[in-house]
């Protein structure tokens, strides 16, 4: 093979991993680089295409979320997972707010980083009745897959496993641990071309974008649509 022809082929090589990234990144593989920290991370933002991503539903079916395929505008809520007191605190909040929502022709999608079978059992009891009645959907990303395409993935600390470890909470094969994965929680309303119209994010998980502010957001979607 001459010098040509190896250059040609290297040329090739280099498109194409190129190409692998530049699809893995659109898509959400877990094996693309997270953010080592939650203040590092570089989501989303509104003016932003949806990315597609798959994800299952609570029986372990795949779900492919496909923003070029929207029969509606779409509000994801993605949050750590039913061992978080304050993930817990925030669904239980958005019993408030979902009905209206819902109401304005929005679907809604909570994202969760614990595995399908875990993603009510998980919760606690309280949040459980407290969502029990809402029109909703609720998806694991154990995967990392969503949080990934998003861009509110981060690298968990080993304090924060080993302190669930210790609280005895079941975190196996969540994003946690199959991934060292954790999601940043929050809110991305997308109206129904796939375009991000709204988005939040918070490193502290503390904090929560306002059951309000999640409405009033809603509310432009529905109005513009």
């Amino acid at each position: 093979m001459n010098l040509r022809s190896i250059s040609h082929v290297l040329f090739v090589a280099l498109m194409s991993m190129s190409l692998f990234c530049s699809v893995a990144i659109k898509t959400g593989h877990a094996d693309v680089p997270v953010a080592e920290s939650a203040d590092l991370i570089n989501p989303l933002g509104a003016g932003d295409n949806a990315p597609r991503f798959v994800v299952e539903t609570v029986a372990g079916e795949p779900f492919d979320f496909n923003p070029q395929e929207l029969q509606r505008p779409v509000v994801l809520l993605a949050f750590r997972g039913g061992w978080c007191p304050f993930c817990n605190a925030y669904l239980s909040e958005m019993r408030h707010v979902i009905p209206e929502i819902r109401e304005m022709g929005l679907d809604v999608l909570f994202l969760s980083g614990d595995r399908a079978e875990m993603l009510f059992s998980s919760l606690t009891w309280e949040t459980q009745a407290d969502i029990a009645e809402l029109d909703y959907t609720i998806l694991s990303d154990a995967d990392a897959q969503a949080a990934i395409a998003l861009g509110i993935a981060f690298r968990a600390s080993g304090r924060t496993i080993s302190r669930r470890r210790e609280k005895g909470q079941d975190i196996s094969e969540s994003s946690m641990l199959k991934h060292g994965v954790l999601p940043v929680p929050a809110v991305f309303a997308i109206d129904q071309s796939g375009i991000i119209r709204f988005a939040y994010t918070n490193a502290d998980y503390r904090i929560r974008l306002p059951a309000n502010d999640l409405l009033a957001a809603a509310r432009e979607i529905a109005a513009a649509d």
